[in-house]
């Protein structure tokens, strides 16, 4: 198992990738793939995912390929805004898709990104749901505050400190999705 390769999905609280959180999200699979992981992300931009509980979720093509998706992974990327102390909807959304039998005891690093002052809240709420679903978040995690001011121009992140954060995070994340395969 160990040259296995892990196979990471990276999901972001934000529509578009070129959001913040999808701009971490796809640093964050960058340096996973350059660490030998084969990377996946879902884009809600393009395949959107309906709310839980609407008229004809339960059949939804998107929702069942995104399940699909899932089952196949090792290992999550994950990053959320944070919205009133809490993840962003879309993002709950999105988890709450997710179920044990697509995620249980799979990996997942965790980010949030916030427009003030950092703080644990989004990680935290994360930390608890996915207890619920059978994930195991590993414990380095990273919330970028200000985060208007955290990327420059290319969508590259400013603070060397928080660049090793983020790899700190996805090391852990793959090191620890082998260790449980």
């Amino acid at each position: 198992m160990a040259n296995k390769v892990i196979k990471v999905l990276g999901l972001s609280g934000e529509y578009r990738p070129t959001s913040k959180c999808g701009m971490l999200v796809n640093l964050a699979l960058d340096i996973a793939k350059e660490n030998g992981a084969e990377i996946h992300f879902w884009d809600l931009d393009v395949k959107p995912l309906p709310i839980v509980g609407e008229e004809g979720c339960w059949d939804n093509a998107n929702v069942k390929e995104f399940q699909e998706l899932a089952t196949e992974m090792d290992a999550f990327l994950v990053a959320s805004p944070e919205y009133h102390g809490t993840m962003s909807g879309a993002m709950k959304n999105t988890f709450d898709w997710l179920y044990a039998k697509h995620v249980s005891g799979k990996v997942f690093g965790l980010m949030s990104t916030l427009g003030g002052v950092t703080n644990s809240n989004t990680l935290n709420h994360m930390r608890i749901m996915l207890r619920w679903i059978h994930g195991w978040p590993v414990p380095e995690q990273l919330a970028i505050g200000n985060v208007k001011e955290a990327f420059d121009e290319e969508g590259q992140l400013l603070d060397p400190k928080i660049v090793e954060r983020l790899h700190s995070v996805v090391l852990s994340t793959l090191e620890n999705s082998k260790k449980l395969s």
